[in-house]
């Protein structure tokens, strides 16, 4: 895929914005969000998707070359009447990335990307069948990474899950599995209902990047700085990276042992992109 993709593919936080919110658009894009999703879906009522398809047609004419490719549209599902509106109006207005709610099947993922051409996809996984097909999913045309919707999920599956979602990491570790072997980028977390528990945000970002998510879903402007700090690695995350790469610099190809411990390529791979979330925020 095309480097305008960079933003959704390393983006350690998504914030969602309504449809039907145009005042709040430029809000989001000057948040500090790696990525603003204009929502069309569960932030709409069933009555003003229509509206919300407009507003955002509108908006579209303002934003600038750069916002354009930090922007992302959450469409309706594909079982719903208005999915195909939307993809009209991806299609229209050329947009660079999309997000398919109730992401179920490689079908349903494979003709979005047909209709909509160089396009980048983010499945939304919230359901038990998303979820049983989640290997088919990743490995569908156009993919870039996986997001969880937890509280669909949870609503599907009956749960009634603590402030951690602790009941939902087996989900969470199929889709980084899943994620690794369609190699993709990292899987993105759902969202923390709380918008000023600072601490429940933080530990539920920081659980995410322990499972091995690379980021977070956003509801609220006030997350997003908290959901990038928790993502952003340590100091001795990095010294370790720098370390890392050296070592597999001066080796040549052959083979490496730092710290008493050998290092293979899945391990200078995470290097890399330690040191690759560094280089993002750093000016």
């Amino acid at each position: 895929m095309s480097d305008i993709y960079s933003t959704f593919r390393s983006g350690t936080n998504f914030l969602f914005v309504p449809g039907v919110r145009p005042d709040r658009f430029a809000k989001a894009l000057a948040s500090g969000a790696d990525g603003v999703l204009i929502d069309l879906e569960d932030s709409v009522a069933e009555e003003e998707k229509g509206i919300a398809r407009d507003l955002t047609r509108i908006a579209w004419r303002n934003f600038t070359k750069e916002q354009r490719q930090r922007l992302v549209v959450r469409m309706n599902a594909p079982s719903s009447k208005h999915f195909v509106q939307d993809m009209v109006l991806a299609k229209e207005l050329s947009i660079s990335c999309v997000m398919i709610p109730k992401s179920e099947s490689a079908d349903q993922i494979n003709g979005v990307a047909q209709a909509l051409g160089d396009v980048a996809i983010i499945p939304l996984i919230e359901s038990a069948l998303g979820i049983d097909n989640i290997a088919e999913v990743a490995g569908a045309s156009s993919v870039l990474r996986l997001a969880l919707g937890n509280i669909d999920l949870q609503a599907d599956l009956g749960m009634v899950c603590d402030a951690q979602d602790s009941e939902l990491l087996p989900a969470r570790f199929k889709m980084v599995v899943a994620s690794r072997l369609a190699q993709l980028a990292t899987p993105i977390d759902g969202i923390t209902q709380s918008t000023d528990d600072v601490v429940q945000i933080a530990d539920n970002a920081q659980r995410a990047k322990r499972i091995g998510f690379g980021g977070k879903l956003c509801i609220h402007p006030k997350q997003v700085e908290i959901v990038r700090n928790a993502f952003m690695p340590t100091e001795e995350e990095i010294d370790w990276a720098k370390r890392v790469i050296q070592a597999d610099d001066d080796s040549h190809g052959g083979a490496i042992k730092l710290d008493g411990r050998m290092i293979d390529r899945p391990v200078v791979l995470l290097a890399r992109r330690t040191l690759a979330i560094v280089s993002r925020y750093t000016p």
